[in-house]
């Protein structure tokens, strides 16, 4: 019952490599389909945000040898060089895997400290893994107490007080260049979670004027009523650009909405106004070369790394109280984890023990010729409740006693002891 976990985040990769890699829904379903029918994982779940793309699977058999088979298989998938990939992912087993989820769900392993999103994320991607049957009892329970961690850290910190997010980092940005946002406009791109975040920021910050963009224009309207915009149609670039001094762009996309054509246009119609551009999209919204033109000032997840170490700053002081309830619940799941593989562990034993209990009296069945019928079955039943008393007490102590399922965590370690590889259940 191994866990295996497969990754990496904007530690490990930079945006360009990260949005190579990005799952959208229909990819996420499709590889746990394709992962499971080449028997690579039993059981699988794919973790896919801005800053990371995470594999997590339970393979059919214990073995180190299932991360670098996950490494080919993202290279692959996504169509990039097996070398250019191999430098940025990392391999967990087990207890490492367990703790990097947890701390993932938390908010510890995020850009930004305590990060507002994550946890929904988390939850999504465990909600549609198993609406589609990708998961099962071991990716359950451990994205449950992943969940479970994220919500304790965030009641019992105060990274939940005063959580942070993409969303208010790019706005702060923002407030950097221009200063106070009441007199500028805005337009944001996107209709989603972290699109109404961004609105929500830009309206507390008194923004003069705010225009949303979205490919459905039912829910751009929805988010403009909210909160007092306006909507442009999809597309119409020139009207769009014309005003805006901050566009936000959080749209689910394979390649840039905006390129650089059509922000040089809008330059030349604005008179070269600054115009700042701050892409939250991985896949990126925006053409990198958009960044070569005159008073047009583009920035992406990547640079918010002066306001990122701000937040870190301000928070240090709760990680070590959220470590402990990540260390917490990464003891209760291996202990749970542990009790399963035990009771597997223990019948396989039983059928061993019956199997030698047998062959014992087979081979001296000649000594034994002369007792009776009577005598020999004796015989049996007296080996019997041997067995049961040798196997059913640690049973009922594995079942009831919390306390002792935490203390055996090394099962594998049981079963090289009292199995062969070939008895190994």
């Amino acid at each position: 019952m191994e866990i295996v976990l497969v990754g990496l985040n904007h530690r490990t990769a930079p945006v360009e490599v990260r949005e190579r890699v990005s799952f959208n829904a229909e990819q996420t379903q499709r590889a746990a389909e394709q992962l499971r029918a080449r028997g690579i994982l039993e059981e699988t779940l794919v973790l896919s945000t801005c800053n990371r793309s995470e594999v997590y699977g339970v393979p059919p058999e214990a073995s180190h040898e299932c991360a670098p088979v996950l490494s080919t298989f993202l290279s692959e998938f996504h169509s990039v060089r097996a070398d250019v990939l191999r430098v940025s992912l990392y391999h967990h087993y087990d207890r490492e895997a367990v703790r990097h989820l947890f701390r993932v769900a938390a908010g510890l392993d995020s850009m930004l400290l305590g990060e507002a999103e994550i946890l929904g994320q988390v939850r999504e991607a465990y909600r549609l893994a198993h609406e589609h049957g990708a998961t099962g009892p071991v990716l359950n329970r451990l994205f449950q107490g992943a969940l479970e961690v994220g919500k304790r850290v965030r009641t019992e910190t105060e990274l939940g007080t005063r959580p942070m997010s993409a969303a208010s980092a790019g706005v702060k940005l923002a407030e950097r260049i221009f200063g106070k946002l009441s007199e500028r406009k805005a337009l944001v791109l996107g209709a989603g979670t972290v699109s109404e975040q961004v609105v929500s920021y830009l309206r507390d910050r008194g923004i003069a004027q705010l225009h949303v963009m979205n490919r459905s224009q039912e829910r751009a309207e929805e988010l403009a009523k909210q909160f007092g915009g306006k909507v442009v149609g999809w597309g119409e670039w020139d009207t769009a650009l014309q005003s805006p001094d901050v566009v936000v762009s959080s749209v689910s996309t394979e390649e840039p909405v905006l390129r650089r054509e059509i922000v040089e246009r809008a330059m030349v119609a604005r008179g070269n106004r600054a115009l700042f551009l701050m892409d939250l999209g991985v896949p990126r919204n925006i053409d990198p070369k958009v960044a070569e033109l005159y008073n047009v000032y583009v920035y992406n997840t990547d640079d918010l790394t002066e306001i990122v170490q701000l937040n870190r700053s301000a928070r240090e002081s709760e990680i070590p109280q959220a470590q402990g309830i990540v260390e917490e619940h990464v003891s209760k799941f291996l202990s749970w984890q542990a009790s399963v593989e035990l009771v597997g562990l223990v019948d396989a034993l039983s059928t061993k023990l019956r199997e030698e209990r047998a062959s014992f009296i087979r081979s001296r069945a000649e000594a034994m010729k002369h007792m009776s019928e009577t005598d020999r079955a004796h015989v049996d039943k007296l080996m019997d409740e041997m067995l049961e008393k040798l196997l059913l007490e640690p049973a009922r102590r594995l079942r009831d006693e919390k306390e002792l399922r935490r203390k055996i965590q090394n099962v594998e370690a049981l079963r090289d002891l009292f199995l062969s590889n070939r008895e190994k259940p």
